[in-house]
């Protein structure tokens, strides 16, 4: 009998530290508020895929890092690339971005919409300078006036980025043709382009068409995919100048890079001066690139993964938090941002809706 009476109390301590422990036959602890649903969907994570102009990938990468830690589920992978490129591999190699940031916002009507995408928003400004370091031949004797001198010498090596894939290797163009008036001097762009690509101008209705489908550079130039890839080849030596976004030139700095500002005339960066840019267009393998002012664009692919989320990163872009880290990254913001067509909701109150 008193055997009997303690096995039965060892059996009442052990349920009861079950019940109190709530452990289950496996070991599992099992969260009491929680469905097995929410659970699953607390342990999966997102993926958000951004596919973002090369020359925003210091913002962008401060972007992932405050997104991520306010979306703990959120795993933010970028794809830094021209943004040319980028758009073809979206509307023609059939690839998946939740979101897509372009470094000229005029991509994404005259690529994607309708078919890609339904809307976007302009968020950021630019211009073009010609980047140089220390170690660049003619360093102390280069500047505003005689640049143009400077890389047409000989043994001075310089490069911009490949205007079929990148815009701002067709800006870089836009460049050196607009500064044959702003220089009076019309043998600039033959001296600098014509003598060593198979790029070339034609002019028609006063509009200058810069034919750019073919590039095959030659010593003393170099073409890259992507205009940040230059920065490489200044750090090491390897390159003299190189065309670059004022924003790019500011966040290598660190790194010795110096940069030239250009006349508002050519660098592409004021509504002054629309018109005079507008005379100059580049023919590329994405089309037909007219002059204007530089301004970045966003938009959710319509083939996104995951649009809502993808609104939710654009959300944080164009507002305040981003447009500081733009601010921070040398890059000014647009405020208010502007959207164009088919605003999401959740979009509206942060932009001014063009009409």
């Amino acid at each position: 009998m008193k055997k009997n009476l303690v096995f039965l109390m060892a059996v009442a301590v052990v349920c009861a530290t079950v019940f109190i422990c709530g452990c289950t036959g496996s070991g599992e602890t099992p969260v009491a508020d929680q469905t097995p649903e929410q659970t699953a969907a607390a342990e999966e994570k997102i993926t958000l895929t951004v596919y973002q102009a090369g020359s925003l990938t210091s913002p962008m990468e401060a972007m992932e890092k405050v997104f991520e830690a306010e979306h703990p589920n959120v795993d933010v992978q970028l794809h830094p690339a021209g943004s040319t490129k980028l758009a073809k591999e979206i509307t023609e190699l059939d690839a998946v971005a939740d979101v897509y940031a372009s470094a000229d916002y005029s991509l994404i009507p005259n690529m994607m919409i309708p078919d890609y995408a339904s809307w976007y928003v302009t968020f950021a400004k630019n211009r073009m300078v010609l980047c140089y370091t220390d170690k660049s031949n003619f360093a102390d004797e280069v500047t505003a006036d005689n640049w143009y001198e400077i890389l047409a010498r000989d043994g001075v090596t310089w490069g911009f980025s490949d205007p079929n894939l990148d815009p701002c290797g067709y800006r870089s163009l836009m460049v050196v043709m607009l500064a044959e008036s702003t220089y009076d001097d019309d043998m600039i762009f033959d001296n600098l382009i014509g003598e060593y690509t198979q790029i070339y101008p034609t002019v028609a209705d006063g509009v200058v068409t810069i034919h750019a489908t073919e590039t095959a550079p030659v010593y003393p130039v170099t073409i890259t995919p992507k205009s940040v890839e230059l920065i490489a080849g200044l750090e090491s030596g390897n390159l003299d100048y190189a065309w670059e976004y004022r924003s790019v030139a500011e966040q290598n700095a660190a790194s010795g890079v110096k940069y030239i500002e250009l006349p508002e005339s050519i660098d592409l960066s004021s509504i002054t001066y629309k018109d005079t840019y507008a005379k100059v267009q580049v023919e590329s393998q994405g089309g037909m690139k007219k002059g204007k002012p530089i301004v970045y664009g966003v938009t959710v692919p319509k083939t996104a993964d995951n649009p809502e989320t993808g609104v939710e990163f654009v959300s944080m872009l164009i507002g305040p938090t981003g447009q500081q880290i733009m601010a921070d990254a040398g890059q000014p913001p647009i405020n208010p941002p502007v959207g164009f067509v088919d605003i999401p909701a959740a979009l509206e109150s942060l932009v001014e809706q063009n009409a």
